[in-house]
């Protein structure tokens, strides 16, 4: 997963770089389209969909605006997952949510493409460290331990009395706005409030609405989301950064 975009070579030369030490790795791309620089993006979608692949898989994560500076590339093994990327908060709320985990500072260049780029590290560090993972290295062949690493700030919500309110974390490429408030501090009856827009219920699917009609559901990833029925809620909001308010009589 990066934010290296389909037009350049960046994302193609990586797998390359794979297939060249582990011709029998199985190469999925999550995407290529996080939004550039966007750290948080790719940490939220790396938890929403690292448990649906088998344990022992490699997660690469390439969202890099620290590349080459003072910042470590890291490796970890996190949930029976081993994960390669640079420290930057990306792996933060994996490591996070499971118990143990490990990671190290990728420092072996055994385990490197020669002349490490400094602008290029997915080609040069973390394709080579997941081919090498994917092949049956230890995370402890590539370095040594990494204490503290870098923590990305999720915000929570706030609950006050029967109100609890929230933000918007992502937004998806149909325009829903996922929100942080979880699926079991809320009530199907509750109304909610999208900036000045209110919303009488917490739908349960996206039919429940009618075309172009705003609409509050609990998405796959099990947190509220603010949507439009066959439409984009950032367009009918005309932002994404709006406050979200649910309140329970």
């Amino acid at each position: 997963m990066t934010d290296f975009g389909s037009k350049d070579h960046y994302a193609g030369v990586m797998k390359g770089v794979i297939l060249g030490i582990n011709p029998n790795a199985r190469i999925v791309d999550i995407t290529h389209e996080i939004e550039k620089f966007n750290i948080f993006e790719a940490a939220f979608k790396l938890i929403s969909y690292y448990t649906y692949f088998p344990r022992g898989t490699v997660h690469v994560v390439v969202v890099d605006p620290g590349v080459g500076g003072p910042r470590r590339p890291i490796a970890a093994e996190a949930g029976g997952h081993f994960f390669a990327g640079p420290d930057n908060g990306v792996f933060s709320p994996v490591l996070d949510s499971v118990d143990n985990p490990r990671v190290v500072e990728i420092t072996n260049a055994a385990y490197m493409l020669g002349n490490v780029s400094g602008t290029f590290h997915g080609r040069d560090i973390f394709a080579p460290a997941a081919a090498h993972l994917s092949s049956g290295a230890g995370i402890y062949d590539l370095g040594t331990d990494a204490p503290m690493p870098v923590s990305l700030h999720v915000p929570e919500p706030s609950i006050n009395g029967n109100e609890i309110s929230g933000v918007v974390l992502y937004e998806d490429s149909f325009g829903n706005l996922i929100t942080n408030i979880p699926a079991e501090i809320v009530r199907p009856d509750s109304t909610v409030y999208a900036g000045r827009h209110g919303i009488d219920r917490i739908s349960g699917s996206y039919g429940e609405a009618v075309k172009g009609e705003l609409l509050a559901i609990i998405g796959s990833a099990g947190l509220l989301e603010i949507s439009v029925n066959q439409g984009s809620a950032k367009d009918f909001l005309g932002t994404k950064r709006v406050s979200v308010r649910v309140v329970t009589d």
